[in-house]
């Protein structure tokens, strides 16, 4: 999964949302959000319903952009406690914080990190 996944796109589209420009809903930009939508864990009728309206695609694009901002930071701060637990010799410490960010983490990327390095744990 992780090799299909490019967010630069999405990302930039919600730069640009956030600078004042209008969204336009073409072909791509709907394609862009549906696809974004399935990386991020929304289900398909909410962003297919999402994208018939300016106001709700906005919302949604926003919302994408949001999953994939704090996913990243979740992931970032519990690799660096992971690393800090490891070298401290506490290897169940560093279980546990990935434990506990895939109780919380929706997005499919970010789970499949965490579930890769809960099994680094274990070499």
């Amino acid at each position: 999964m992780s090799e299909d996944i490019n967010w630069d796109e999405v990302r930039a589209l919600a730069a640009r949302v956030d600078a004042g420009e209008a969204l336009v809903l073409t072909p791509d930009v709907r394609e862009l959000l549906l696809r974004t939508a399935r990386e991020v864990a929304i289900p398909d009728a909410e962003a297919q319903a999402a994208i018939q309206d300016i106001t709700t695609a906005t919302a949604l694009l926003r919302e994408e952009r949001g999953r994939i901002r704090s996913g990243s930071m979740r992931m970032m701060a519990a690799r660096s406690e992971v690393r800090k637990l490891r070298q401290a010799g506490d290897t169940a410490g560093a279980r546990k914080v990935m434990e506990d960010l895939l109780a919380v983490e929706v997005v499919p990327l970010y789970r499949e990190l965490a579930e890769m390095a809960l099994e680094d744990l274990d070499d």
